[in-house]
């Protein structure tokens, strides 16, 4: 299987060459791998320190808007220039740890979607309160079953990406979307290491208007969506016309 790692990224300047060198350690154990560097229109110096690690390590491309968008937006647009058959999505705030990855991947040999948690969180007890408070109101909507959607870490099949609709949000409920459209999910406990370098671009207060908005968004996408038929669900009587 070949993998792409899509990376979001806005004002990490600090971390864009400590983050390519620990990808760099995954080439000899993933085959076929491409890390896309998604610079969500940042104003510090992340596009050239991009362009840094292009020139030092062959596997890395980088994409860039012009504008802030959003983390959603920054998502689906790597997303759209993957080329793996596996797609794997981590922040580029080094929180997330690259040498978990090998470890979804062989998880997600017999699933569709594999989503790490934090079983350690390193965060301030604020920011683990509030997300302990969004989890579960998460849950209460979407009835999707996992435990740390905030967890970035996630790997899945390349036909899923079709789940997500491009909608701003789409990344806080990725796993509730692949829920949607019954696929296979595994949770598998993941490292998380505390902020280094750079600064959190989300506080709890910051963040909760844009969560309950995209809640109730969700809500209403459930209630019309019209699933797929697929299997022992259509009924044929006769077949395509050849020409």
């Amino acid at each position: 299987m070949s993998v792409s790692v899509v990376i979001p990224v806005y004002n990490e300047q600090e971390n864009i060459l400590p983050l390519a060198e620990e990808m760099a350690r995954l080439v000899d154990r993933v085959p076929d791998l491409e890390v896309l560097l998604v610079d969500d229109g940042s104003r510090d110096a992340t596009w050239e320190r991009i362009g840094e690690a292009r020139r030092r390590f062959p596997f890395l491309r980088g994409i860039r808007y012009e504008r802030n968008r959003g983390q959603s937006a920054a998502m689906l647009a790597g997303l759209a220039e993957a080329q793996g058959d596996v797609i794997v999505t981590l922040d580029g705030d080094l929180q997330n740890n690259p040498e978990d990855i090998p470890r979804l991947l062989e998880l997600l040999k017999n699933h569709d979607v594999v989503c790490g948690y934090r079983a350690r969180r390193r965060d301030s007890w604020a920011r683990r309160f509030g997300s302990r408070i969004a989890n579960a109101v998460r849950n209460w909507c979407t009835h999707d079953g996992i435990r740390d959607t905030g967890c970035s870490l996630k790997a899945f099949r390349r036909e899923c990406v079709a789940d997500l609709p491009p909608l701003s949000g789409v990344h806080r409920f990725m796993p509730a979307y692949f829920r949607l459209n019954r696929r296979s999910i595994a949770e598998i406990p993941v490292d998380h290491r505390p902020r280094t370098r750079g600064r959190s671009k989300y506080t709890n207060l910051k963040r909760l208007p844009g969560t309950l908005y995209d809640l109730f968004g969700f809500a209403w996408y459930r209630r019309r969506y019209l699933r797929p038929l697929r299997g022992a669900e259509l009924t044929r009587v006769g077949g395509p016309q050849k020409a």
